[in-house]
């Protein structure tokens, strides 16, 4: 059950975000994760409910962008179907995943004060 080692990690780079930029608040994360990352999403929701108060992200809402498996030949750039043999069919090369085994926080809405 990693994913509360992953909101773990989460919520401590959001504090460091917020300290940087004098937030008071957080209510949003945006974070995109792979569907190969190993990431179990309602676990993870759960975790994240459960680890967010008392921090900074107390009341925040988490927002998750599920990013679907991407395989492609690493010669030639042609893209594998979803289900196909990972291998090109044109040079015969093995495929290399191109998008989904990521996890990445990629927007926080916080409050700052006017700068």
């Amino acid at each position: 059950m990693h994913e509360y080692s992953i909101v773990g990690s989460l919520i401590d780079r959001v504090q460091q975000e917020a300290v940087l930029h004098g937030s008071t608040r957080v209510h949003r994360l945006h974070v995109k994760i792979g569907e190969l990352a190993g990431v179990e999403l309602d676990l993870l929701k759960t975790a994240f409910d459960t680890f967010r108060e008392r921090t900074i992200c107390e009341g925040a809402e988490l927002a998750i962008d599920s990013v679907a498996a991407v395989w492609a030949c690493p010669s030639c750039d042609r893209a594998i179907a979803r289900g196909a043999v990972l291998r090109c069919d044109t040079c015969g090369r093995p495929a290399r995943m191109i998008h989904g085994d990521e996890i990445i926080l990629e927007r926080i809405e916080m409050e700052a004060p006017d700068v």
